[in-house]
């Protein structure tokens, strides 16, 4: 007659699968209580990438290339930044393009650019929606000569 004590083999893996069923069935649980309360983040970005000159210190002309995405709250407002793409280009370029070869090079200097497009693009999405949707602006992209 066989005994069945936990030295056994079948015993051991019974228990063992036992324990991930019980914790697999709690995890899923927890997730599903979670995701209502996670907010649906989605992403626009500008295609093609954008490239401008900006203000240099010598003979040589610079450029910088960029690509950026914006993060909005609801999938649904992809739709009016789609919609509003090339107002948004164009005053990011303009941003860019006003820049000094210092400020472009520097990391310090980046993060004020990459700053006040967010601040340039969420005024004028508002102005154009009636509300300000863009959560955060990110540079995917960032080459410069």
């Amino acid at each position: 007659m066989k005994r069945f004590d936990m030295r056994s083999g079948y015993l051991r893996k019974f228990a063992s699968l036992l324990l991930i069923f019980t914790v697999s069935i709690f995890s899923v649980g927890v997730y599903a209580a979670d995701e209502k309360i996670v907010d649906n983040y989605a992403y626009y970005g500008f295609e093609p990438e954008l490239i401008t000159n900006y203000i240099s210190n010598g003979k040589k002309l610079g450029f910088v290339r960029i690509g950026i995405e914006l993060m909005v709250k609801d999938p649904e407002d992809l739709l009016a930044l789609e919609h509003h793409d090339p107002l948004l280009r164009a005053a990011i370029l303009e941003i860019m393009g006003s820049q000094t070869a210092d400020k472009v090079k520097s990391l310090t200097g980046r993060e004020e650019i990459r700053r006040e497009c967010y601040d340039t693009v969420n005024r004028l999405i508002e102005q154009e929606v009636g509300r300000p949707i863009v959560v955060n602006l990110l540079f995917t992209k960032y080459l410069y000569d």
